[in-house]
């Protein structure tokens, strides 16, 4: 695709934008629909046949069908389908005639929607621009695509770190107030008790009511705008854009008067004044309205502030876009109600959905790219080679680390037990080493301490792929860091583990079980069991008694009959637990030395290369989840 356009069908007002593939640094440009940047959602039917959409489709008198405000009956209303499509063939109409959607080029539109409509609501949705004669169509969600441009834009320079924080988007519009609540990528509508048709043309109609009771010819007034549909929804329009000028520079207007004058050619000439002074603004907000069961627009929105408040974990950001979310009060009723939230807006409040979804389609061909070159690079095998290459550290990491536990758990219990008489005969010291390393090993403190030498193993495996994963970020304008497997080791919030459990099983490291066991075996009880008891006084004595039976009897015979003997208890009480605890302690080095004597000789290769492939899966499933969170603006 060559080129991406954002179109933001708002239930007032609308706008589209457009960016090139290759511009990346720049803030997509807004495409101006009949002479306006932001232009009236309404589309009228005229006599002739001709399709007007936007500002002239609000007051034509020579129309037959006039629709205005139907986006926000998609759900509840079939004809609002008819009245999208038309309303989107009348955009699609001034985009090619005007030469901004150009034929000649690849491009895909992005439309946005509000963040609740369910899967199939999106889908229908999409067909019905693609029946219209729009190039390929992708519906994205009008807060993501907000806070796409929020992350993107020069002006607030946050960058991509905000999608790591906890958002709420408050989207203020002429019609409707959305508020979506975005953590770790997961995206929730949010109502409250009946607000949503809570926007800026509840005060736009108030504003006419004042200039009209304000006027001389009130009643005259009030006769037109009830009969002819198309002067209220000028005159309407006419206190939007008078509204927007005061509250646009609050200041200037504190001791001047704002004003408009229109002339109403219908059954004679009457002139309707609207104006907007201190006194008037704060009515607006202040004054009980009629659609909002006597509340006041202040009221009425910060109700729906604490609603929401109640309703999610404190966010870290509160995000405001929408054309009325310019409006001063706004930011200080969302400061009042989130004290401890910082709140942000773009200096263009009422594009930023627009740019959001332009921004959505130059994304979602990086990710796509993004994702192919990970699965390339997991395809290789690069991973399973760096794995490979540091499996012998891994291994000695884990013998140094639990060598010394495993003898002072699993063989003073063996011993203890041998000493007491639960175990009759030396030759049964290797089963029950077996079986009590085993339970070690299955316990949680194993685990941990494994957990720990995985951890610190991997950071060389990661920085070692980072020379790998780090060029892919570069060239699809990532943030380096969200391949960087080490960050991810240590961020609590980030669901990413590499399981000990999972790598590390029992039936991975049995050949490490049983070279640990035989070299135990034979350290204490080689020489016919004497290593075992021959420590200090006592153990000398026993020692020297059993060396008596060597002499005897030979010590081919003695070292079987030894093995096999059942020695009686008084002889066995002889050796202290401090005295065989010394000697474990003496012996720690030597089962280490043994062990790595052995590790090329006696370790399983295929278990070697078995246990590397499975940790190079865990990490190639890591890598994937990770460019899944880099995907999370798309959703």
């Amino acid at each position: 695709m060559e080129r991406y356009y954002g179109f933001d069908l708002g239930d007032a007002e609308s706008a589209v934008s457009v960016t090139e593939s290759d511009a990346r640094r720049e803030e997509p440009e807004i495409v101006p629909v009949c002479g306006a940047q932001s232009f009236i959602t309404a589309y009228a039917r005229l006599i002739d046949g001709r399709l007007l959409i936007g500002e002239s489709a609000c007051y034509s008198a020579d129309a037959t069908v006039r629709r205005v405000r139907f986006k926000s009956r998609f759900l509840s209303d079939p004809e609002s389908t008819r009245d999208i499509r038309t309303f989107a063939a009348g955009v699609l109409s001034e985009l090619t005639g005007n030469g901004s959607l150009r034929q000649d080029k690849e491009s895909c539109v992005y439309v946005g929607c509000p963040a609740g409509w369910k899967k199939a609501d999106r889908e229908r949705y999409r067909e019905i621009f693609e029946n219209t004669g729009y190039p390929p169509v992708r519906i994205v969600s009008e807060s993501r695509a907000a806070l796409i441009s929020a992350c993107l834009s020069r002006h607030l320079q946050v960058g991509y770190d905000i999608l790591s924080k906890s958002v709420l988007v408050v989207d203020v519009g002429s019609s409707t107030t959305d508020f979506a609540f975005i953590e770790s990528g997961k995206e929730i509508e949010l109502q409250t008790a009946g607000e949503v048709m809570l926007g800026g043309g509840i005060t736009d109609e108030m504003l006419l009511e004042e200039s009209v009771k304000a006027s001389p010819d009130r009643e005259a007034i009030r006769g037109i705008l009830e009969e002819s549909e198309a002067w209220r929804n000028y005159c309407e329009f006419a206190a939007r854009r008078l509204k927007e000028k005061y509250f646009s520079d609050e200041e200037y207007w504190a001791g001047r008067t704002c004003s408009r004058s229109i002339e109403l050619l219908h059954s004679g000439s009457h002139t309707l004044t609207i104006m907007m002074n201190k006194d008037i603004a704060e009515r607006l907000m202040e004054a009980p309205a009629p659609h909002l069961e006597g509340r006041s627009f202040r009221e009425a929105f910060c109700d729906s502030l604490v609603q929401i408040r109640e309703k999610i974990t404190k966010p870290e950001l509160l995000f405001l876009t929408g054309g009325v979310s310019k409006l001063p009060a706004i930011r200080t009723w969302c400061q009042e109600a989130f004290p401890d939230t910082v709140v942000i807006t773009t200096s263009q409040p009422e594009f930023s959905v627009s740019r959001g979804l332009a921004h959505c389609g130059r994304i979602d061909e990086d990710m796509r790219q993004f994702r192919s070159e990970v699965d390339e690079l997991i395809e290789t095998s690069t991973v399973e080679r760096i794995v490979s290459s540091h499996m012998e550290d891994l291994y000695r990491g884990i013998v140094e680390t639990l060598t010394g536990p495993i003898l002072e758990n699993a063989a003073m219990n063996v011993f203890e037990r041998w000493r007491s008489g639960d175990i009759s005969r030396l030759s049964e010291i290797d089963e029950e080493l077996k079986t009590e390393i085993e339970h070690y090993l299955r316990g949680e403190e194993a685990q941990k301490l494994i957990g720990t030498v995985v951890s610190a193993w991997l950071r060389p495996v990661a920085y070692e792929l980072e020379e790998f994963t780090m060029p892919i970020c570069v060239r699809h304008n990532i943030p380096y860091r969200a391949l960087n497997l080490t960050s991810y080791l240590t961020l609590s919030d980030i669901d990413i583990r590499i399981d000990t459990k999972d790598i590390f099983g029992l039936d991975q490291i049995t050949w490490l079980i049983n070279t640990i066991i035989t070299i135990l075996v034979s350290l204490l009880c080689g020489g016919s069991g004497v290593a075992l008891i021959a420590g200090g006084l006592k153990g000398i004595l026993a020692g020297a008694i059993l060396s008596l039976g060597v002499l005897l009897i030979g010590q081919e015979h003695m070292e079987t009959r030894m093995m096999d003997l059942n020695i009686p208890k008084p002889l066995r009480r002889l050796i202290t637990r401090n005295a065989f605890g010394n000697r474990i302690r003496r012996i720690c080095p030597e089962v280490k030395s043994g062990f790595y004597a052995n590790l090329e000789q006696e370790k399983n290769e295929e278990i070697t290369e078995r246990l590397a492939g499975e940790i190079s899966t865990q990490i190639e499933e890591c890598l994937k989840k990770m460019a899944r969170v880099v995907e999370i603006p798309l959703g």
